[in-house]
């Protein structure tokens, strides 16, 4: 079956393992850990592939947060069981961002293996990484075997970026030691966690076909699909790995707008001030603009909801150049000492974020960007050459 269309790039280690793989799952009773970014080139829902398959069974599907579809808002329990669509498949569905984050041993009873298949966005604190460790863990533990399908890196698997997690650190928004900008691929990761945290897990990857590390999601020639409700567009995922800092803040992220991650302001916040400011500092690859914007009540914890929020919009200019990073910190520097009467830090969330408690404090006590970014310098080389081992693709 050929399961390409004449703009597609790359082949997803989906369709290699409907394909050239398929006697990894003939004659198994699959569970399947997705979402609604689990398709093919052709927009078709991985879930009904493996159902239609005529050589195994799909068994169970288990949902990460944001839920099957990717409709509900961060940070919010999805129900224990969920329905697929219209056209029932008659398969459970089970949450994993609820009452339990693994599938437990009585939901994977009578499953050969699980598979895991969602569009990751390379960044540590999205937590569909933290839910195929958990289902490594748990595929480990009753003694099946766990399949990775491959997907991009959608902000390239070239550039890594920011603080490794710290031990003693870990959390749902950071469960391992890795940089907020990791650089590999969730499979390439995968294989990473087995032989540092699983290794008992019985781990198999279906490799991407020309994939190349330097690509961006809009050059392997996929559709986009948000991967959840505050990541629209791959401009939010290029700016998220530095942006998601200002949920640690008592300023709003964009959440409630249009432009999630792309607006960050506050009520008592002057944009013309703060745009100024930034652009003085000629951060590479990003100019900054004055905005107003007024945050919907999408959630109970939308900051400055129904509130006009002075701000800056960040317009990324050269994405090969820009780094989310320094430039949130540049950020996050300026208010400090400008806004210092009215910008605070959300200590406990901040710090889940950045992996460790000394880049509040650096930021605090007026420590400069490149003195704190100095810090990190060795231990993101150290990881660089880690990961290196890991590479399945130039």
């Amino acid at each position: 079956m050929d399961v390409r269309v004449k703009s597609q790039q790359i082949e997803l280690g989906l369709c290699v393992l409907l394909s050239e793989k398929s006697d990894w799952v003939r004659g198994k009773s699959i569970g399947l850990i997705t979402n609604h970014t689990g398709l093919d080139a052709t927009l078709r829902s991985n879930y009904r592939l493996f159902a239609e398959a005529p050589d195994c069974q799909l068994s169970a599907i288990f949902s990460p947060e944001h839920g099957l579809w990717g409709a509900v808002q961060d940070g919010i329990a999805v129900k224990s069981v969920e329905t697929p669509d219209r056209n029932s498949l008659n398969v459970p569905i089970f949450s994993l961002y609820g009452r339990s984050i693994r599938p437990t041993r009585e939901q994977l009873e009578g499953i050969d293996l699980l598979i895991y298949d969602i569009q990751d966005v390379g960044a540590r604190y999205y937590t569909y990484i933290s839910t195929m460790l958990y289902g490594m863990e748990a595929a480990s533990d009753c003694g099946i075997a766990f399949i990775v399908a491959d997907r991009p890196n959608p902000i390239g698997g070239n550039t890594t970026e920011g603080p490794v997690l710290e031990s003693g650190s870990e959390s749902f928004v950071g469960i391992h030691k890795i940089p907020m900008r990791y650089g590999l691929t969730i499979g390439e990761l995968a294989m990473l966690l087995k032989a540092e945290r699983v290794p008992s897990c019985q781990l198999k990857v279906a490799w991407m076909r020309g994939y190349k590390r330097e690509m961006w999601f809009d050059d392997t020639g996929l559709q986009w699909v948000p991967p959840s409700p505050n990541m629209p567009t791959l401009t939010t995922a290029v700016l998220y790995p530095g942006l998601c800092l200002f949920e640690g803040t008592n300023m709003s992220e964009g959440r409630g707008t249009t432009k999630p991650f792309e607006y960050i302001g506050a009520p008592w916040c002057d944009g013309e001030r703060w745009a100024a400011l930034l652009n003085n500092c000629q951060l590479p690859g990003v100019r900054f603009r004055p905005v107003v914007f007024t945050p919907a009540p999408v959630a109970e914890t939308t900051k400055h909801a129904k509130q006009a929020c002075g701000g800056v919009a960040i317009h990324i200019t050269d994405r090969a150049q820009f780094r989310p990073i320094e430039t949130a910190l540049q950020m996050l520097s300026i208010l400090t000492t400008e806004y210092s009467d009215h910008f605070a830090f959300l200590p406990a969330p901040f710090d889940r974020l950045a992996g460790n408690s000394w880049l509040r404090n650096a930021l605090s006590n007026g420590e400069s960007v490149d003195a704190i970014q100095a810090r990190w310098v060795s231990e993101l080389q150290t990881w660089r050459d880690k990961a290196t081992q890991y590479h399945a693709y130039a």
